[in-house]
């Protein structure tokens, strides 16, 4: 039994009409594919990255932004890159007959412009994966299907930075001064020692003459004192 057809339907780029790709996607699965939608605004490298993660036969791209001469040869070199070059890689949109050859000649496979049958753009992937099946998918895709990569459209995405990655430019080096001689270092003084400042001592003041207090005894004492001795009794 032989396996499905697996298709990934990405949309690169600012475009933002995706009726068409939905349509197309619908249909292929109708066929009997198995297909992957990418969602919109992907760049080349999301979009060979999912085909990778995928394994998928087919890489179809639905541009109408008129971004078409910088995507698909960006997309073609990426596959090529990440080892998928013998992938197809076709697609459509809002694109000239004279950009159709041009691309097909870097390698891109058949191109369908507005009001195309889906039945032809399945029949065209049937047909091209059978001839890759028996090892003739250059014959049946007609103009190299993303085996032959054009070394324009090579150098050039090589060239491109990749996206949302800024380019960060060396500024100039400034001359440099001229080296002055180390200064001479000056003797320190060193700080003599400040004399201990005298505290005043308090001096003690001459203890003044404690007044004479007059001590009473105490009233026992005065009576004992005062007592006679004792009356002798006359009988």
């Amino acid at each position: 039994m032989q396996r499905k057809i697996r298709v990934l339907v990405g949309k690169p780029g600012l475009d933002g009409h995706d009726r068409g790709a939905k349509v197309v996607a619908a249909a292929l699965r109708d066929a009997g594919m198995e297909v992957i939608y990418t969602g919109l605004h992907q760049t080349p490298e999301q979009v060979v990255e999912a085909a990778v993660q995928e394994d998928v036969d087919v890489v179809a791209l639905s541009i109408l932004s008129g971004a078409h001469m910088t995507l698909f040869p960006e997309v073609l070199v990426l596959m090529k890159r990440h080892g998928i070059g013998d992938r197809l890689l076709t697609g459509g949109g809002i694109i000239p007959a004279d950009d159709m050859t041009t691309l097909s000649g870097m390698g891109v496979g058949k191109l369908f412009g507005p009001g195309s049958s889906t039945q032809d753009i399945s029949a065209y992937i049937r047909e091209w994966f059978a001839g890759a099946a028996n090892g003739q998918a250059s014959t049946v895709r007609g103009s190299g299907g993303g085996r032959r990569v054009g070394a324009r459209a090579e150098a050039r995405a090589a060239s491109k930075p990749a996206a949302g990655r800024a380019v960060k430019r060396s500024a100039p080096r400034k001359p440099l001064a001229p080296k002055r001689a180390p200064k001479k270092a000056t003797p320190t003084r060193t700080a003599r020692p400040k004399s201990a400042t005298k505290k005043a001592v308090a001096r003690p003041s001459a203890a003044r003459p404690a007044k004479s207090v007059a001590r009473r005894k105490p009233a026992g004492k005065r009576a004992a004192t005062r007592r006679s001795a004792p009356a002798r009794r006359h009988r």
